[in-house]
């Protein structure tokens, strides 16, 4: 079972911004080929840390409001949540070793 969570404007409080473990947010899109190209690598981090870390995926066309709260304006974008903060961001497609540095040190 995959610890990756959809992430929505329903659960967004939940799930990222009261969750016990850090989060990594993707936000993504469908159409997005770099976004395409880091999610099996996003897939194998979140199996490999699980319960250490939470790993989100964003729909930005699907949850516009939440990517505008964000100022996301280019996709891929990782945004690293600990206790509701963001500590890290991350943009672009970047190697699964480049991804997991990203939270490494906060798990």
């Amino acid at each position: 079972m995959s610890n990756e969570v959809t992430i929505t404007e329903q659960n967004f409080e939940q799930e990222v911004s009261q969750s016990a473990v850090p989060v990594l947010l993707d936000f993504w899109a469908e159409w997005c080929m770099p976004c395409k190209m880091i999610g099996p690598a996003l897939h194998e981090l979140a199996d490999s840390y699980s319960g250490k870390i939470k790993i989100g995926k964003l729909n930005v066309d699907e949850q516009p409001d939440i990517a505008a709260r964000f100022n996301i304006v280019s996709i891929p974008t990782l945004l690293l949540f600990q206790n509701g903060e963001i500590v890290k961001q991350h943009v672009g497609a970047a190697p699964k070793p480049t991804l997991e540095k990203i939270f490494k040190e906060y798990v």
